[in-house]
């Protein structure tokens, strides 16, 4: 059912997977713009959303240094609460994306059947590119048609993986305690997966 639903799960969901969730979000909002549509209704397309596997920064805001990289790249981190991970959230998902391998295990444990629809973001993103778009549903910006287009595409990179998992570069480097630098070369790494997600999703 639409929206189209992305879950970024990390450590603490500080860092990594809510920069990834505001990031998605941007994305999606300027594929619309170039499409001349509404970026006010992204949301009703793609539904951006992360948790942690530890609780125990639930409520916080995001980390400053992330929070800054998403608002310089143009992206909105007002609003942010951090929470721990729960089943209910993976078995809304469409789609989840891990900042790391380890975390991939805690999703499909806790959920086995999301074992297909659970990557660790940048395995997705090298999957992504073994995937023939034009054996995807019609790309069209609405709920309903979105959702098809990324089910489809989900189901997809499943299939390139050829039962392989990911690599140990596919993980995201953990920036907690460390300078701008770093949480800028996480940010680019992220934006390295989301960015071709949206435009997959929203052509």
């Amino acid at each position: 059912m639409p929206p189209f639903t992305v879950l970024h799960v990390c450590m603490g969901n500080i860092c990594r997977s809510p920069m990834a969730e505001r990031l998605l979000a941007l994305a999606v909002r300027d594929r619309l713009i170039r499409r001349g549509l509404d970026p006010a209704g992204a949301d009703e397309l793609v539904h951006s959303h992360s948790a942690g596997t530890g609780g125990w920064h639930a409520g916080e805001e995001m980390n400053p240094p992330a929070a800054r990289q998403v608002v310089s790249r143009g992206g909105d981190a007002e609003g942010f609460a951090a929470r721990k991970l729960r089943s209910e959230h993976i078995d809304a998902a469409d789609l989840v994306l891990t900042a790391t391998a380890d975390q991939q295990d805690y999703v499909v444990a806790l959920r086995p059947d999301a074992a297909a629809r659970t990557f660790v973001l940048g395995e997705f993103g090298r999957l992504l590119g073994a995937v023939d778009a034009a054996g995807l549903p019609a790309a069209e910006a609405s709920p309903d048609a979105v959702h098809a287009r990324g089910v489809a595409l989900v189901a997809a990179a499943h299939a390139a993986r050829h039962d392989a998992g990911p690599l140990a570069t596919d993980d995201l480097e953990d920036p907690w305690g460390r300078g701008d630098q770093c949480f800028s070369r996480v940010a680019d790494e992220i934006e390295e997966t989301v960015q071709p997600l949206a435009a997959a999703l929203v052509p």
